[in-house]
């Protein structure tokens, strides 16, 4: 039986809407990092999909240096790519040993300003955001994202001064929303692994100077920003260095107890944000 024109027509624009939403995701693209020794190889399987993707979220600051020179933010090389890609792939890789989760071996870099291609990337995460100097558009996107269920986690920073430059950040993102210290009892440290606030994540740098922290950062915090719900939008290590757990795990200079607690954290972040 034939079916009219008229009906058939409708029918495929809609297809067509629903195939360009699929595929409006930016392009994967790798860029510098901020550490020599974190540019690695793309793993095997980089291009496939997946049902989860460790997203790394770019933007401009106020470091001060970058690691092939001054220059532009979007180039890579700066203070977002902390980590980057090599803690991201190796964070990928315990996801996909530990959990069940359908993840993409590699990361994928975002940047706010490209149009709506955050929406894709649920899960976030954002390195050294002490230096964060996020524009007014950004601010806004970056609201929004959060308040339509995205997850961000707040990683690798220390001591008052960059606790400050997160703090400017965060309240123009959301200036009516407080930072809790997560109880112990709080769902995100049960969701796979029953841990507390105690334990400190050390960065790998300060640890050969003779400490796992910078500055002031003796004392760790675990804390998060709420939405109306009470489900974490915003998870924040602070004074802990995740992405140097997951980037030194398999060094033996790397203490032990730090790295599984990175480790059992990044599960555990992961988990929550998809069930939560």
């Amino acid at each position: 039986m034939r079916v009219p024109r008229s009906r058939w027509l409708p029918a495929i624009g809609l297809l067509l809407c629903v195939a360009t939403a699929v595929f409006a995701e930016r392009e994967f693209r790798v860029y510098a990092s901020l550490e020599p020794q974190a540019d690695v190889p793309l793993p095997e399987g980089w291009d496939r999909p997946a049902g989860f993707v460790v997203a790394r979220m770019m933007y401009p600051g106020n470091f001060g240096f970058r690691r092939r020179g001054f220059g532009d933010w979007r180039e890579g090389g700066t203070a977002w790519a902390v980590d980057y890609p090599r803690g991201d792939r190796y964070y990928a890789k315990i996801l996909r040993r530990l959990t069940t989760i359908d993840v993409r071996p590699a990361e994928q870099p975002v940047n706010l300003d490209d149009g709506d291609d955050v929406y894709d990337w649920p899960f976030m995460i954002v390195g050294l955001p002490g230096f964060w100097d996020l524009t007014d558009q950004q601010v806004a996107k970056l609201r929004d994202y959060l308040l339509r269920g995205g997850f961000l986690v707040a990683d690798s920073f220390f001591g008052t001064n960059e606790w400050e430059g997160f703090i400017d950040g965060m309240r123009r993102v959301f200036p009516d929303r407080e930072i809790i210290d997560l109880p112990d009892d709080h769902p995100l440290l049960h969701t796979v692994y029953d841990l507390n606030t105690q334990g400190q994540v050390p960065n790998w740098n300060s640890l050969r100077f003779g400490g796992g922290y910078r500055d002031d950062g003796a004392v760790p915090h675990w804390r998060a920003v709420l939405d109306d719900e009470g489900r974490v939008m915003v998870a924040i290590a602070f004074n802990n260095d995740l992405g140097d757990s997951y980037q030194w795990a398999d060094d033996p200079d790397y203490p032990a107890e730090g790295a599984s607690l990175g480790l059992r954290m990044g599960v555990n972040m992961a988990v929550y944000a998809l069930s939560h």
